[in-house]
């Protein structure tokens, strides 16, 4: 295998609107195998989501994380964020969020 840029800085991530239409989501998959990673952005806004269980980098934007039974997450850039898988959350995303994250195995 060659080492390789996977994502160039400049390149943009495809947005599609969520339900209301007011808030959009842009992801993008690396192609790596034995590992689930990549990019995700928001748009300013607030939409609902049960996660899967990850660790996610905030690379930009800010954003105040409902998490069911639990105080909320407030995270900005470079917060290193683990989500647990089937907890139900709910973003408020302020600044447009841009985050590369991991699946964790198991």
């Amino acid at each position: 295998m060659t080492s390789r840029i996977l994502f160039p800085a400049n390149r943009t991530l495809d947005h599609e609107p969520l339900s209301d239409g007011a808030v959009t989501t842009g992801v993008w998959q690396a192609p790596v195998e034995a590992l689930e990673c990549g990019l995700w952005e928001h748009s300013e806004g607030v939409s609902t989501d049960i996660e899967a269980h990850e660790v996610f980098v905030v690379l930009s934007g800010s954003a105040r994380i409902e998490v069911e039974g639990q105080d909320d997450l407030v995270v900005g850039p470079g917060d290193v964020v683990e989500l647990q898988a089937g907890a139900r959350t709910v973003w408020h995303v302020t600044e447009p969020l841009r985050k590369f994250w991991v699946l964790v195995p198991g």
